[in-house]
């Protein structure tokens, strides 16, 4: 178990970092702010879902791979950049009306109805899958936690793999407390603006231009 005076250290310094501006927070954002709370918080739990996958490799010893390997490394970040520019082409190309106007937790049966409807934004789980792409396909998160973790794990207190997972873990809750209340508070002005449609079109290209911009600065990383 990690100790007591390294939490006190290492959890502050993971709440000032989902705190600095980045892709993913201004991902969730600018989703919450098109879609409401309740798609941003499924967007977060993507996200965190992310944040699992490059702790356990970490754990494993899978990140040191894109940190030696520049073609894993491109081909990653290609991915990635690819991804962001589909969901700013389809924001760019969204009508008003597509946009859900009330702020509930969509349920399974709403998220069908979306379906039919062509609006694959109410679908719990293409919300889900979004904030897990957003960041899995950025290599750079890896290479940071490959960095970041062991700094706060020592050899005398047992397995680092274990460590490495518990630290994770930690840095997951952080995630969920900020990027979490960024999807609440923006997510209620996100209900207002959508009562008018011409709010909702500047919304739509500004996400765009959002996701482009992201899609750019992911595409241009260096190792």
């Amino acid at each position: 178990m990690i100790p007591l005076d390294v939490l006190l250290v290492f959890f502050p310094v993971c709440i000032f970092l989902a705190l600095t501006p980045g892709p993913d927070n201004i991902f969730v954002l600018t989703q919450s702010a098109l879609y409401g709370r309740w798609a941003g918080i499924f967007v977060v739990l993507g996200l965190s879902t992310g944040v699992l996958v490059h702790t356990t490799a970490v754990a494993l010893g899978v990140a040191a791979i894109f940190q030696a390997s520049s073609i894993a490394f491109n081909t990653l970040k290609i991915i990635g950049a690819f991804y962001l520019l589909y969901l700013a082409w389809g924001a760019l190309r969204a009508k008003a009306e597509e946009i859900p106007l009330e702020d509930t937790a969509p349920s399974q049966g709403q998220a069908q109805q979306g379906k039919s409807k062509k609006n694959p934004q109410r679908s719990t789980g293409k919300l889900y899958r979004r904030g897990i792409i957003m960041n899995v396909t950025n290599p750079k998160v890896s290479i940071f936690f490959l960095s970041f973790l062991p700094q706060f794990a020592d050899p005398t207190r047992g397995s680092m793999s274990l460590q490495m997972v518990q630290l994770g873990g930690f840095f997951i809750l952080s995630t969920l407390i900020v990027f979490g209340s960024i999807a609440w508070f923006a997510g209620s002005i996100g209900t207002r603006l959508q009562k008018s449609t011409s709010a909702q079109n500047v919304m739509n290209k500004a996400a765009g231009l959002v996701f482009i911009a992201l899609a750019v600065k992911l595409a241009t990383i260096q190792q």
